[in-house]
């Protein structure tokens, strides 16, 4: 506690504000919480393309990039799984303070661990649900994770050995057995963009 005495926010002479204003929209960050296999990554890769092209300022965090160099060190403990998921909502709350509009994809399974996130991005927090059944996910086992969990090589896997808990109200719900992939980016836009509108 001792140690914390020393350290002390700095106050730059930028506002989001100002930064969103330069971007020309406001900032947010989209949540994609889903299983493996779900087709979280798919879906905030073909958004931000679509974002993108319209001079919209983005940036994707995918889970195995963040695991490959921001959380390297952690393994898959329950400990080491919320701090991984906390350094994720910390960076994407820096880059919302930056003015970007920020895309996460991440299995991020429990209500309690998105409540966090919630907490710690208040209003720029947006929840997207990719409501995929664990059959189709494990169809597509694109990873060969299933397999493994299945066989016992992985403890604590979402949706065969951890439970995953679906989301009470998020802003979008994704049912993909319902729609295609080009449907389900339609439906994110038209939620997102009317919320990143500067008002005049």
């Amino acid at each position: 506690m001792a140690e914390k005495l020393h350290i002390i926010e700095h106050s730059f002479g930028i506002t989001r504000a100002e930064r969103e204003c330069a971007n020309g929209h406001k900032a947010i960050c989209l949540w994609f919480t889903g299983l493996s296999g779900s087709g979280k990554s798919t879906l905030a890769n073909q958004v931000e393309q679509e974002l993108f092209a319209k001079g919209i300022k983005t940036f994707v965090l995918d889970g195995d990039n963040v695991r490959n160099g921001l959380s390297k060190g952690l393994t898959f403990s329950a400990h080491d799984r919320d701090e991984n998921l906390r350094r994720i909502g910390e960076v994407a709350k820096l880059m919302c303070n930056a003015g970007l509009v920020v895309l996460a994809a991440f299995v991020s399974p429990f209500i309690r661990e998105r409540q966090m996130l919630r907490d710690l991005l208040g209003s720029s927090f947006y929840e997207i649900f990719v409501d995929t059944s664990i059959e189709v996910c494990e169809q597509r086992d694109v990873k060969g994770l299933y397999k493994k969990a299945r066989a016992g090589e992985i403890s604590n896997f979402t949706g065969i050995s951890s439970p995953f808990e679906a989301p009470l109200s998020p802003e979008i719900h994704l049912v993909t057995a319902a729609q295609t992939l080009d449907e389900s980016v339609n439906l994110v836009l038209e939620n997102i963009l009317p919320k990143i509108q500067l008002s005049n």
